[in-house]
C-alpha cells in the first residue's frame, strides 16, 4: 500500500505541475519563444524523437556521462580509501583536493577543453571531476565511521586485508557511501552539460544552446526535460541497488 500510495503521490505531482503550466501560459498570453503550452512540447519532443534527433544527442550525452562517473566513482573511492588509511598521504594530498574543488567547474572546464581537446575526452574529465569530490568525502567519512572493537575482532580471526575491506569496511561503510554516490551521479549530469557548454557539436547540452541561440524554446524544454529524465533515472536506479544492497547486511 504504502508503494502505491508514493506511485499516486507522484502522478498526482506531475499533473499537478503540467496543470499549473498550462493555466499560467494560458493566463499570461505568452507567445511559445517565452512560455510554451505543454502541448507545444510534447509535439516538438515527438518531432525530435521521430526525426533520431534526440536520440542521437542524447547517446552522446549517456556515453559521457556513463565514462564520466565510471572514472569519477573509481579514482575517488581508490583515492578515499587511501586517504582514509595514510594519515600522512592525507596530510599532503587533501589541501590540493580542496583547492582543485574551491575553482567552480566551469572556470576549469575551458582548462581541460585545451588540454583535452574539443572531443569527448574533455566533457568526460568535466564530468568525473564534478563526481569526484562528493564521492571521495563519502568515502573518506564511511571507512572512518567504523569502530575499533570490529577491526579488533577481525585481528583475533585472523583475518586478511582484503577480508576486512570486503566483509567490514565496505558493509559498515555502504549507508555513507551510496549517499554519496546518489549525489555524484546527479551532478554528472552537471558535468557532462557543462563540459557540452563549452565546446561541443552534439550532445544535449549542444542542443540547449542551440534552442536558446534560435529562441526555439520548446527544443529547450525538450532537452531540459531529457537531462531531468536522465538525472532522475540515475537516482533511481542508485538507490534500487543500495537497497538491495543494505538487504544483504
Amino acid at each position: 500500500m504504502r508503494g502505491i500510495a508514493r506511485y499516486l503521490a507522484g502522478i498526482f505531482s506531475v499533473v499537478t505541475i503540467l496543470a499549473l503550466w498550462k493555466a499560467i501560459a494560458w493566463l499570461g498570453h505568452y507567445p511559445s519563444f517565452i512560455l510554451p503550452h505543454p502541448e507545444e512540447v510534447a509535439r516538438r519532443f515527438w518531432l525530435t524523437v521521430a526525426d533520431g534527433t534526440l536520440l542521437f544527442h542524447a547517446k552522446v550525452t549517456l556515453f559521457e556521462i556513463g565514462a564520466g562517473l565510471s572514472l569519477g566513482l573509481i579514482s575517488a573511492f581508490v583515492l578515499g580509501y587511501l586517504l582514509a588509511k595514510i594519515p600522512f598521504l592525507e596530510f599532503y594530498l587533501t589541501p590540493l583536493v580542496v583547492v582543485s574543488q574551491s575553482m567552480p567547474v566551469v572556470a576549469l572546464a575551458p582548462l581541460l577543453v585545451i588540454w583535452f581537446g574539443f572531443g569527448l575526452a574533455s566533457k568526460i574529465a568535466v564530468c568525473a571531476l564534478t563526481v569526484f569530490f562528493p564521492v571521495l568525502v563519502g568515502t573518506i567519512v564511511g571507512l572512518r565511521s567504523v569502530e575499533q572493537e570490529f577491526y579488533d575482532l577481525m585481528r583475533i580471526l585472523r583475518a586478511n586485508r582484503w577480508q576486512v575491506f570486503w566483509l567490514l569496511e565496505l558493509p559498515a561503510s555502504l549507508p555513507i557511501l551510496m549517499g554519496s554516490v546518489k549525489v555524484g551521479v546527479t551532478l554528472s549530469v552537471i558535468g557532462a552539460v557543462v563540459g557540452e557548454f563549452i565546446a561541443a557539436d552534439r550532445g544535449l547540452g549542444f542542443l540547449v544552446n542551440l534552442a536558446r541561440g534560435l529562441f526555439d524554446t520548446p527544443l529547450l524544454f525538450v532537452a531540459l526535460s531529457s537531462l531531468a529524465a536522465i538525472a532522475i533515472a540515475l537516482y533511481l536506479g542508485v538507490a534500487l541497488l543500495e537497497k538491495k544492497l543494505m538487504k544483504g547486511r
